[in-house]
């Protein structure tokens, strides 16, 4: 699922950027009982004519307003067309990426470390997306987008080369940084080529892609397993990426130059010196801000995915440093960006709003609720329900196809009612509710596989309808165009932390009682094997279907499953207040957008 740095005070009055206007009450209009939620027109663009650019607004954005009124409607649809190829791009690589985890952190006899792997990376992807905001929103959509196919490459290179757990782990900060900033930018040029109103069927259409690319990836992976192994893999999807992904580049920076050459973008002059402006992007980036919180988020989490690995446990020094050491970080980042930031990295205005900030821990809650279980669930369905990586993979990707496939007519509901809340409420809820509840029932080896695949459905329906009215809530809420790419960015930073602490949660519980599990029900003779068959899938995977100790492990499994799938399905206690808090605000007639839009 595709799922992707600005003040929220005052931007640099050089660049003529105003002040951001307090988000709130004073903003909306809300009449009884949030039935009848209006925005006013509040857009710049109902104060200009489509044929002029804002010059308010950053750089960035007047430069992708230039280009949309200069082009035409042929150029429109081409880029949309740009846009399908690059998501179909991030739909196979993360597909082959994702079955391949857990042989490469079995070839390493890590296997537990699965989920600890992307931690940090996840965590780093989540923050970063806002610094990517502002080289979006300063420099220009292109300029950022060209960044992050520069960091997943060099992620990708990284993997293929890697030779330890660690060296792996390194190269997901560039990997996953980089795939996710690529579906950010791609999130934000939808944006910027929408009206409200079909922004979110629109962009569930060119997410139509992974509808094809999810059964891709269990064959890759299994080809290349079977073959020339991982490494080729990661080399392989490196090459993809910079084919792929650079015809969009240079489709947008073509017309950027030729709305140029119309004297439709404004000059910029700042004025600065080299090194004046060395210290004016460190501000304006919030550098340090955005060390503080990367670190200190990371730092706190680790420890939960590593204790096991401790021969001291939690008495080990090395964990209680790293506990302490992200507190303080934590605490100093809070201080940091009440007291000191000249442009704080979170921009506090945004979530003032009860919609935006209900829309972000929605999110949150999402990924959370899917990170407590997703890691190991690949590993899953090849020990307890006997299936090949290519079944396996088929069986994860059903998640993203129901999403995706439920996306387009969730994103057509709201374009033709103009509403959000009642999908999320009366849809989403309840089944995300059902179908992780009813995981906890279906994780045994004896039940059929179809009822892992019904509750997997009824996941992706929900999944598809918190992706569309999410990020509409935040964006109806937020609803100026140079807003756009920091709203997105900030719904997911809630998306990724939650993704962090989903895993953490996983990898915690995986390491305490699976090995608990393991040790009570394997026969006499494997328990000197112990922690070799609990580090590694393939030693898991040699024991026939059916023999004493296979069976012990799909017991172990399904023990620590049950833990995981309650810790799941009890998140939701978040994203059941979160949606409450949203207003049904009517997006039909809010304008945003100038210039060939859809």
């Amino acid at each position: 699922m595709a799922i992707n740095l600005s003040q929220g005070g005052n931007f640099d009055a050089e660049m003529g950027r105003p002040e951001l206007e307090k988000l709130g009450g004073t903003r909306t209009s809300i009449h009884e009982g949030d039935k009848e939620d209006k925005i006013p027109d509040r857009s710049p663009a109902s104060s200009f004519e489509d044929s002029q650019v804002d010059t308010k607004f950053q750089p960035g954005v007047q430069d992708v307003e230039a280009v949309t009124i200069s082009w035409s409607k042929t150029s429109l649809a081409i880029s949309y067309v740009l846009i399908w190829f690059v998501y179909a791009l991030q739909g196979i690589v993360s597909g082959v990426s994702g079955s391949l985890l857990p042989y490469i952190t079995s070839g390493f006899a890590e296997h537990s470390l699965t989920p600890t792997t992307s931690v940090i990376s996840a965590v780093i992807g989540g923050v970063t997306n806002l610094t990517i905001a502002k080289v979006l929103d300063i420099f220009g959509r292109p300029q950022g987008y060209f960044v992050c196919i520069i960091l997943t490459t060099v992620g990708l290179i990284m993997s293929a080369a890697c030779n330890n757990v660690e060296a792996y782990a390194a190269s997901q900060v560039f990997y996953i940084v980089g795939i996710n900033g690529i579906g950010y930018s791609l999130s934000v040029f939808v944006a910027d080529t929408t009206t409200l109103r079909n922004r979110a069927l629109m962009q569930s259409i060119c997410q139509s892609p992974y509808i094809i690319t999810a059964w891709f990836a269990g064959p890759i992976a299994t080809a290349f397993l079977n073959g020339p192994g991982w490494r080729w893999a990661f080399g392989m999807e490196a090459i993809l990426t910079v084919v792929v992904t650079l015809p969009l580049f240079g489709f947008f920076m073509y017309h950027f130059m030729k709305a140029k050459k119309q004297h439709l973008v404004p000059k910029h002059s700042s004025g600065r010196t080299l090194l004046e402006s060395a210290i004016y992007y460190l501000r304006e980036f919030d550098a340090v801000g955005l060390l503080l919180l990367s670190a200190g988020v990371a730092f706190f989490l680790l420890p939960f995915n590593l204790y096991m690995l401790q021969a001291k446990g939690w008495s080990s020094p090395i964990l209680i440093v790293f506990l302490v050491l992200g507190i303080v970080l934590l605490i100093t980042f809070g201080i940091w960006e009440r007291f000191f930031a000249k442009t704080s990295f979170i921009p506090w205005s945004i979530l003032r709003d009860r919609t935006a900030l209900g829309a972000c821990f929605a999110s949150f809650t999402l990924f959370l609720s899917n990170g407590c279980w997703g890691a190991y669930f690949t590993s899953f369905l090849q020990v307890v329900n006997g299936l090949s990586v290519t079944h396996a993979s088929y069986c994860v990707q059903t998640m993203t196809v129901g999403s995706i496939l439920f996306c387009i007519p969730a994103g057509a509901v709201v374009s033709y009612t103009g509403r959000y809340k009642p999908l999320a409420l009366y849809v989403a809820l309840p089944l995300t509710l059902l179908g992780s509840g009813l995981m906890i029932y279906f994780r045994q080896s004896d039940q059929n596989i179809g009822y892992i695949v019904m509750c997997q459905v009824f996941l992706a329906i929900s999944g598809g309808a918190f992706m569309v009215t999410a990020e509409i809530a935040i964006m109806a809420a937020v609803v100026e165009h140079q807003y756009f790419a920091v709203s997105i960015a900030v719904l997911g930073m809630f998306s990724s932390v939650g993704t962090a602490i989903g895993y953490t949660i996983s990898s915690a519980i995986w390491q305490k009682k699976f090995p608990e599990s393991l040790a009570q029900h394997l026969p006499p003779d494997a328990l000197p094997d112990l922690a070799v068959i609990y580090g590694d899938i393939m030693t898991q995977l040699s024991y026939a279907v059916g023999s004493e100790t296979r069976v012990a492990i799909q017991h172990a499994y399904a023990d620590a499953w049950k833990y995981l799938m309650i810790a799941a399905t009890a998140s939701w206690a978040i994203g059941v207040v979160s949606v409450l808090l949203w207003r049904n605000i009517n997006v039909i007639g809010i304008k945003q957008t100038k210039g060939h839009v859809i």
